[in-house]
């Protein structure tokens, strides 16, 4: 497990993004949200020389969420951003995926991590709390934007385009970023009408414990001094855990009041557990809800599950909501874009919500859970997020020269990142039903494919040649080569990248000549 510190390495700030392209047209830029996507896209703009301000609702931010999984793909941005010493200091490496039987216990899958990952990708995988990770990227942008909390952002004109806010003040702005989440105001303006998320009839627990209380239980010891990302499957329900760092932050800044996370615990056991819920929607979600509704849930689960949940006193519960994919992202003035959870909000099977955005949630899929999808889900872009849409919008708004080209450059940016995220919505919808199947035929029929596919898995590491078959006694081996391919889809994309490429194939004919002289 990582080392245990205060989190406050410093950040080494890149001395240029972009190969060193700034912005010849510096604009005022509102984001509206203080969120994890909001924050990175703030500072991607900012670092493209735009002045950039930050619409927060909240008076002060506060400590919500547990752990997220960082995968390659966004380590990748972090750290071109300058976060590499504060992500190892405040984060564990996961060894290995572990997925088990949900009355057992038994492996199904066991999938190598570690430093195989940052070989194959460029990049490592992590486990951080999503406040450490927050305050990171806070720390990250303050200095380079303006971060206004207690702004509640209640109507607007994209087409000026200007904010109302709460208190009667007007904001004025040259282009306008909804990264203000699954409840979005922004997404209202772009779509024209109001457009709430719909409860999906499934609720999740998250609870964390400190390690010291695992450590003290031999059949849970291990879940410790392994850190592995462990994941149980059940009928209509299933729960992941692994280890965390947590960091004794002394918070100064107005939006982090001090000892608002003073003397946290330093490591913890972080558990999402997640079901299918037939009582009426209630409130989006719940601080400190009673444990024994959720143990009520996972009644009959294996010893180890009963002993983790024995220790929860309280929970924090939530409803999973979900939306159908936007048409377009980009109001059709031009000066308001949606970004992260606003567009393309990604229920919790996945896990590639911190990607897309970067926003709170686990991942939740790997080579065994793909086998089992249809053939045509062959080239999904399973990442993306709210990291990768601040990376791209900031790339290519470091090329902006004129107002002309504003529209096209957001326009730009939904090409790029349309249909990554939205694959990645649909794939988390159908991930669901193999999550969840009922103890019978397919769940065995799945079981098995992922047991085939572990053992390919382990004869390739241990030297043996694999080869890969078409008929049923190798298709554990098909499963596998094809998601090997699908893996590097997902960990091995880079935003930067994706946007440079766009630039150079059509970028620099289409919105290239619409360099004109403009005036501010």
């Amino acid at each position: 497990m990582a080392a245990a510190v205060n989190g406050t390495a410093p950040i080494e700030p890149p001395s240029e993004l972009y190969q060193g392209r700034r912005a010849a047209l510096p604009l005022d830029i509102v984001v509206v949200g203080c969120g994890l996507g909001g924050l990175a896209a703030a500072f991607c703009l900012a670092m493209a020389g735009h002045k950039v301000t930050i619409l927060e609702s909240v008076a002060t931010i506060g400590e919500i969420g547990a752990g997220i999984f960082v995968s390659p793909n966004v380590t990748r941005l972090l750290i071109r951003w300058g976060l590499e010493t504060r992500l190892r200091e405040v984060a564990v490496k996961p060894k290995a995926l572990n997925v088990r039987r949900w009355c057992t216990g038994e492996t199904l899958s066991w999938t190598q991590w570690d430093d195989l990952m940052a070989k194959k990708y460029g990049a490592p995988p992590y486990h951080v709390h999503r406040a450490d990770l927050h305050r990171m990227l806070y720390d990250l942008a303050e200095p380079h934007v303006n971060i206004r909390t207690n702004c509640r952002v209640v109507s607007m004109n994209p087409s000026i385009p200007t904010l109302m806010l709460k208190s009667g003040e007007v904001v004025h702005a040259d282009l306008v970023i909804g990264a203000d989440g699954s409840k979005s105001t922004a997404r209202h303006f772009v779509v024209g009408k109001p457009d709430e998320p719909r409860f999906t009839g499934d609720t999740a627990y998250r609870a964390v414990l400190p390690t010291k209380a695992l450590l003290a239980d031999p059949d849970l010891r291990g879940l410790v001094e392994t850190p592995e990302m462990t994941m149980w499957l059940g009928p209509e329900r299933h729960i992941v855990a692994y280890n965390i760092v947590r960091t004794s932050l002394s918070l100064s800044s107005p939006a982090f009041p001090p000892g608002r996370i003073e003397n946290r615990t330093k490591e913890e056991y972080n558990i999402g557990m997640c079901y299918t819920d037939r009582d009426p929607p209630e409130e989006f979600w719940r601080i400190g809800e009673s444990a024994d509704k959720m143990k009520e849930e996972f009644v009959g689960w294996e010893p180890r599950i009963q002993k983790l949940l024995s220790l929860i006193p309280s929970t924090l519960k939530w409803k999973l909501m979900d939306s159908a994919p936007l048409e377009t992202w980009i109001h059709e003035d031009g000066k308001l874009a949606l970004l992260g959870d606003a567009c393309h909000p990604m229920l919790p099977y996945v896990g590639q919500g911190a990607a897309m955005a970067v926003s709170p949630t686990d991942f939740f899929t790997s080579f065994w859970l793909i086998s089992s999808l249809p053939r045509n889900f062959s080239k999904l872009n399973l990442t993306g997020g709210q990291i990768e849409d601040a990376a791209v919008l900031g790339n290519l708004f470091s090329r902006l020269s004129s107002r002309t080209q504003i529209a096209s450059l957001l326009h730009a940016y939904e090409a790029i990142r349309y249909e990554r995220a939205t694959n990645t919505q649909a794939f988390s919808r159908l991930s669901k039903a193999t999550l969840h199947l009922p103890d019978g035929l397919e769940q065995e029929q799945r079981d098995r494919k992922m047991r085939a596919a572990m053992e390919d898995a382990l004869k390739k590491a241990g030297g043996e040649v694999v080869v890969s078959g078409a008929d049923t006694n190798t298709k554990g081996n098909t499963d596998h080569w094809d998601n090997e391919k699908r893996d590097a889809i997902q960990f091995g994309y880079d935003a930067d990248e994706e946007a440079e490429k766009w630039w150079h194939q059509r970028g620099e004919s289409e919105i290239g000549p619409l360099r004109v002289p403009s005036t501010l």
